[in-house]
């Protein structure tokens, strides 16, 4: 996987020098790539999640207000698969109602961990207002460096409003990029890297709202994290390519805070 990643970045410097891509910005983009775990069905790998069905919860713990959409099992991620400060071990399990221009922001119930060898029983969620998603079980088929979205690497780089030619730029980037192999794989769950989402940037609509509401001022860009991302598929016939994003502060992963998770929905 180190050969492999050293080849790509390789191929794309040489990509983006035919390109006349100015250096500077080049070795920024690489920085600004993070790594992530893509998951789908399929593959020879060993099953790293559930997605659908009935949640697997500690006995005693309140009902999710929410459908329950995946479960991640923590031990089975690729080291180095990505840079966020996750439990070693245990699950983090997901929980969503995808209905765009529903609930959005800080959800305390979206995610919950459950400790390696806590005690869990098959729970149906009776406050539930929908069936059960497809159960389905997901292999870790991908992980690889993930940059993030065109316009949002060009506002993390020039600033809220960047110009035309810093957005061309940025657009450059991401062609030569995906010209050397580094577009996204089919997946149904990612973990961590920057999401790919059709209307707007997650992670920045969840700083940009804490830093409005006058919440931790002075927190940048670093310090915000996609924890996960979902497509819905055909699990939301309701919605047009749905996708999932759950966002969290890095201090608050690392504290296990899951209760300030943001959380939100977006559609093509």
């Amino acid at each position: 996987m180190i050969d492999e990643m050293a080849d790509r970045l390789s191929r794309f410097r040489a990509e983006a020098a035919s390109r006349d891509l100015p250096p500077d910005e080049v070795e920024l983009w690489i920085r600004a790539a993070l790594p992530a775990v893509f998951m789908a069905e399929g593959g020879d790998g060993p099953p790293v999640a559930r997605v659908g069905g009935d949640p697997m919860l500690p006995e005693g713990v309140p009902e999710p207000r929410w459908p329950f959409a995946a479960s991640v099992d923590l031990a089975a991620l690729p080291p180095g698969g990505t840079d966020l400060p996750l439990p070693t071990d245990g699950h983090l399990l997901f929980f969503a109602a995808p209905e765009v221009g529903g609930l959005s922001g800080v959800v305390p119930d979206a995610v919950m961990y459950v400790p390696a060898g806590t005690p869990t029983v098959r729970r149906p969620l009776e406050r539930s207002w929908r069936e059960p998603y497809q159960p389905r079980q997901l292999q870790t088929l991908w992980h690889q460096p993930c940059p993030p979205m065109d316009d949002s690497f060009a506002m993390d780089t020039w600033g809220d409003d960047p110009d035309d030619e810093q957005y061309e730029l940025a657009d450059e980037l991401g062609n030569a990029w995906t010209r050397v192999g580094g577009h996204r794989p089919p997946w149904v769950l990612q973990i961590g890297g920057h999401a790919a989402s059709p209307q707007f940037d997650p992670v920045h609509y969840a700083r940009d709202s804490v830093t409005e509401e006058g919440e931790d001022g002075g927190e940048g860009v670093d310090d915000w994290a996609l924890l996960a991302s979902w497509r819905c598929g055909e699990d939301v016939t309701e919605l047009d390519s749905g996708v999932v994003h759950w966002v969290i502060r890095r201090r608050d992963l690392a504290a296990r805070r899951f209760d300030r998770v943001h959380r939100y929905v977006d559609m093509a």
